[in-house]
């Protein structure tokens, strides 16, 4: 079979995905998060809460969605992946495992347990580590830092539109009590250097960027392209610390159901509050999923869902054979 039929199947099949997982009903124990509110359950009104979108990017640099791919939300805890690559940028990978390591927590995601036997979080995905690469971030004061965050996070996108919402980041700091005592806990540790308001700043500043399905998408394409942005050619992370970075996503990026993902799915990936989940599969596309319903882990229901039966039908595990992968040709797509 050739690439365009692969293609040309795949994206049919992604659309039949899409309906399907659109007319599963969610659970009653299905909750939604709103910035400066926090979770609420699924009988309370929520304005985008039947939003739903999927997208594919290629290392090649085409692009596939269906649903709401242009409707913009907040990157939440996926923009972790992001600032620990700047931070292993800026610093290099030996000095970053000294502050933060690459350990699963076995916690939720705002968890105050750390490593006592190091002194320091245990990954960059929970909110403690990401804490600390926020307070990596180079820069002469925070303006500068979030500026530069920006700049990366455009960078992978190849979209200058995105941007720190106002709202958001003015919800998020008015709720943040939890945050600023882990932070301020953490400096007590001697685990955070800064000044302990501006690393909050920083760190929910880059939560409230927002972008739509199709340019998260391709920042995942990005990775997957050994840190080339497919489009732009622009080298956004050197190739050796996106590895560094999957092996973190792999790892430690769906939380406290990090182990399962790992056997179900068997892709790198990152989730976030507001709905969003990113997979990255090296050399082959970035994978990103829209849907606010989240699971008691903090995961979306919908995402979790498409990214299982998406690694499945395309034989994306990292431990799947090279019969089984339908990117390489070998089998026909089993989506749909």
């Amino acid at each position: 079979m050739s690439s365009a039929e692969i293609t040309d199947q795949v994206d049919r099949r992604l659309a039949a995905l899409y309906e399907r997982q659109l007319h599963i009903e969610l659970t009653d124990d299905a909750r939604f998060y709103e910035s400066g509110r926090g979770y609420h359950p699924i009988g309370e009104t929520v304005e985008n809460q039947d939003e739903f979108a999927i997208a594919i990017a290629r290392v090649d640099g085409t692009l596939t969605s269906v649903g709401d791919a242009d409707v913009s939300f907040a990157l939440q805890s996926v923009s972790k992946v992001f600032a620990y690559g700047l931070a292993l940028e800026d610093h290099g990978r030996e000095h970053v495992l000294t502050r933060v390591g690459v350990e699963p927590s076995g916690d939720a995601y705002n968890s105050i347990v750390f490593d006592e036997r190091h002194n320091r979080p245990y990954n960059p995905m929970v909110n403690a580590g990401a804490l600390v690469t926020s307070d990596l971030v180079r820069g002469a004061d925070t303006a500068e830092k979030i500026k530069r965050l920006r700049g990366s996070l455009c960078d992978y996108a190849d979209s200058d539109r995105l941007g720190v919402d106002r709202q958001t980041l003015q919800s998020e700091l008015r709720t943040a009590d939890r945050n600023r005592a882990t932070a301020y806990l953490m400096r007590a540790h001697g685990m955070i250097e800064g000044d302990v308001e501006d690393t909050l700043q920083t760190y929910l500043s880059q939560c409230s960027v927002k972008v739509t399905c199709s340019e998260l998408a391709m920042m995942g394409s990005t990775l997957a392209n050994g840190g080339i942005n497919p489009v732009t050619g622009r080298v956004c992370l050197p190739r050796e610390r996106v590895r560094d970075v999957l092996s973190v996503m792999y790892t430690c990026g769906m939380y406290d159901f990090a182990g399962e993902w790992a056997y179900e799915v068997g892709v790198p990936a990152k989730s976030g509050v507001s709905g969003a989940i990113l997979c990255v599969i090296p050399g082959k596309l970035g994978i990103a999923v829209f849907s606010p319903g989240l699971d008691e882990y903090g995961n979306s229901i919908r995402g979790v869902r498409v990214c299982q039966e998406i690694s499945e039908g395309l034989g994306l595990h990292v431990f799947a054979t090279e019969a089984e992968d339908v990117l390489l040709g070998c089998v026909p797509p089993a989506l749909g």
